[in-house]
């Protein structure tokens, strides 16, 4: 079964996503970050290339030629996907596939929309029985 973990609460959804994409190259672990909307996922895309300047974070499209060797991959659907190892949602609601992996994250603000919605997905995947771990975020 899935294990979930919360990290709340963010200043920034995206640039705790790079700490943790950064995090997972170092661990040797492999993550596909998932949202639907494309402007997320180009953000995303654009931050990991800026996020660390004396290092870079690989990363591509699901779908590319390069995906399969690729640790970090962006995911629109759950189509597609290399591998199935961590997942890292950064979609407002559960993306409908993510029991296919073994982890997945969820990133939480302090903004109260999005504190909102976040409670709802945990009480699913509580009331499911998901083994669900809470981690307040550090500077």
């Amino acid at each position: 079964m899935t294990r979930i973990d919360f990290y709340h609460y963010a200043e920034d959804k995206l640039r705790f996503a790079c700490r943790l994409a950064a995090k997972a190259i170092a661990n040797s672990s492999r993550l596909v970050v998932f949202s639907p909307d494309p402007k997320i996922l180009g953000e995303f895309d654009h931050l990991l290339w800026s996020f660390q300047p004396a290092r870079f974070v690989p990363h591509c499209m699901a779908g590319a030629a390069v995906a399969a060797e690729t640790p970090i991959i962006l995911a629109a659907t759950g189509d597609d996907l290399p591998h199935h190892d961590v997942l890292l949602n950064l979609a407002d609601e559960e993306p409908g596939f993510f029991p296919t992996f073994e982890r997945m994250l969820e990133i939480v603000t302090h903004e109260e929309a999005d504190k909102a919605k976040a409670r709802v997905r945990y009480g699913l995947y509580r009331k499911r029985g998901y083994a669900l771990t809470v981690h307040p975020i550090e500077s």
